[in-house]
């Protein structure tokens, strides 16, 4: 007879592992070696737009297999633009883990965190290896979701001189500048428009939410030798950037023609970027199978849209120290018994 219990952790359970920069950062890249290294599935995202025709907000579903991890994943995140007029993160996520080899179920954990710190790493990630050593002056736009973490977990790695940040609502870049500055101990500037936010940046990261593309974020204002990673659901570059890029990399370019949304949604739909010219997948570099940036001359763009993998992985750690620390609810799924009856 067999007894099969979920371990179910809330969104105070998360906060309550307090994971560390570190930590988050070390989980996150696990999953893209494992990638690298033949060692993950990874199915492309489904989107579910729950109103026909609304570009307000639809829900992902990412599904994938961490096999060193010994777990199967998916998660199911809402995206809706205007959840900033309920009091609600614009995203909002569940998690759940289970056994690859018998699919018995594993855990169920609130992804909300999971998702904004997940989505930070990757993008710190991203900056690691392909940012200029000494970069010191941050753009990003974006102030809501994972704007926090983006920041926190890149600055960890390069400790900035300079940070500005920009949204569409005045009062929402400005109360995020003051918290995300309080977080780091340093002065944050919110600045009023894109243009004085990202020119000159070593690393520029757009973050926006808008309803429908925009060419926002001008292919001139980018200096030679920038990273740029763009990953909003809107696309916001020109059709022009391709032309003053020298390399390019995606998270998995399986993802590139999953769904109608992402940022670089025309280019990608119209062959300027393509598997063909496409320098490396990201975790190619961690593997140390692609090198990185080469030269700080070396104008470079990182597409990152989401992996279930770092999903998969950043839960498989939050689960592993909760079992430690004995945080989390133990739920019980079901009694089998001998022949499979329950």
């Amino acid at each position: 007879m067999t007894d099969i219990h979920i371990h179910y952790l809330h969104g105070r359970d998360i906060a309550d592992l307090n994971l560390t920069d570190d930590e988050i950062i070390a989980a996150v890249e696990s999953a893209l070696v494992a990638q690298a290294t033949g060692r993950a599935i990874i199915e492309p995202r489904m989107h579910l737009v729950p109103e026909q025709g609304s570009t307000r907000g639809h829900f992902n579903v990412l599904r994938g297999v961490v096999q060193p991890l010994g777990l199967a994943g998916v998660k199911v995140v809402g995206d809706f633009f205007d959840n900033y007029q309920h009091d609600l993160p614009s995203e909002m996520a569940m998690l759940y883990l289970a056994d690859p080899k018998t699919g018995r179920p594993i855990a169920m954990m609130d992804a909300t965190a999971i998702t904004t710190m997940r989505t930070g790493a990757m993008t710190a990630i991203g900056a690691k290896y392909l940012a200029r050593k000494g970069a010191k002056i941050l753009g990003h736009i974006g102030a809501r979701g994972t704007a926090f973490w983006n920041i926190k977990l890149m600055d960890r790695l390069f400790n900035f001189d300079e940070i500005r940040v920009h949204s569409r609502r005045k009062e929402s870049r400005d109360a995020f500048a003051a918290k995300i500055g309080a977080a780091l101990a340093k002065k944050v500037v919110a600045t009023g428009d894109w243009q004085s936010c990202v020119e000159g940046c070593d690393i520029i990261v757009d973050a926006s939410r808008l309803e429908a593309p925009a060419p926002m974020l001008k292919t001139e204002w980018i200096k030679k030798g920038a990273l740029v990673m763009p990953y909003g659901t809107m696309s916001v570059v020109e059709d022009s950037l391709p032309d003053i890029i020298d390399k390019w990399v995606m998270d998995d370019f399986g993802q590139a023609h999953a769904g109608k949304f992402g940022a670089l949604r025309r280019q990608i739909d119209s062959g300027r970027l393509n598997k063909d010219n496409l320098h490396a997948e990201m975790g190619q570099i961690c593997a140390g199978l692609k090198v990185g940036r080469e030269r700080d001359d070396e104008t470079i763009l990182f597409w990152h849209r989401g992996l279930s993998l770092s999903d998969i992985a950043l839960g498989g750690a939050m689960l592993a120290k909760a079992q430690n620390m004995g945080i989390g609810q133990k739920l019980f799924y079901a009694h089998f018994e001998p022949g499979g009856n329950h």
